[in-house]
């Protein structure tokens, strides 16, 4: 799908697992349609096996009432921003017994956060069902600070932490849930390449 880049991650997409006990999924706004699909390509018995936590950032309520809907009949709960939803999802995975399944639907930060908090409670990230949707946005780490610059569309682009222009590479980290940057003029600082709009 990508370069051949062995760390950029590919997204298979959503497919129900009959076997797990419990399903988790995070998703955001985007992801939420890639879960309606599998929710509605699934039996029954799946959906009420099924728990969604729902990354509401931007969302009015009606938006959330009508996404609420057509996830039905999974349980869904509704955080603020995608901290909130990771926090969550850390919670439900700390008391989490054998048989639990992850998705994640959305952007790649929201898919990053997911396999990482997954690492973080002994979940093999390649079991991590993902589907990428909506933007592109990635979220970088500066290799030089290791400060993390979110939201990132440009590059190269300028590190929110430590001010040096970085070139996003395609080098992701599952432990940062990152993409790397590393300063692109460093032997000529005044050398300041346009960024060009690349990750929408």
């Amino acid at each position: 799908m990508f370069s051949g880049i062995k760390s950029r991650p590919i997204y298979a997409g959503l497919s129900p697992d009959p076997h797990a006990r419990l399903n988790l999924i995070v998703c955001d706004l985007g992801g939420a349609d890639a879960v309606a699909a599998l929710l509605k390509g699934a039996d029954k018995s799946f959906a009420e096996r099924t728990e969604v936590i729902l990354s509401a950032a931007g969302a009015s309520a009606g938006d959330v009432d009508a996404i609420e809907k057509r996830l039905a009949p999974a349980k869904v709960a509704i955080e603020p921003d995608l901290d909130a939803a990771i926090a969550r999802l850390g919670a439900k995975l700390a008391s989490a017994t054998m048989g639990l399944r992850l998705y994640a639907a959305g952007t790649e930060p929201l898919i990053g956060s997911v396999v990482k908090t997954g690492i973080e409670n002994f979940i093999d990230p390649l079991s991590v069902k993902a589907e990428h949707r909506g933007s592109l946005a990635r979220r970088v780490q500066c290799v030089h600070c290791k400060g993390i610059t979110e939201n990132v569309t440009t590059n190269p682009v300028t590190c929110s932490q430590c001010g040096l222009l970085l070139m996003v590479r395609d080098h992701y980290s599952r432990r940062l849930a990152a993409f790397q940057g590393v300063c692109i003029n460093a032997e000529t600082p005044d050398v300041r390449p346009e960024p060009k709009v690349e990750f929408q």
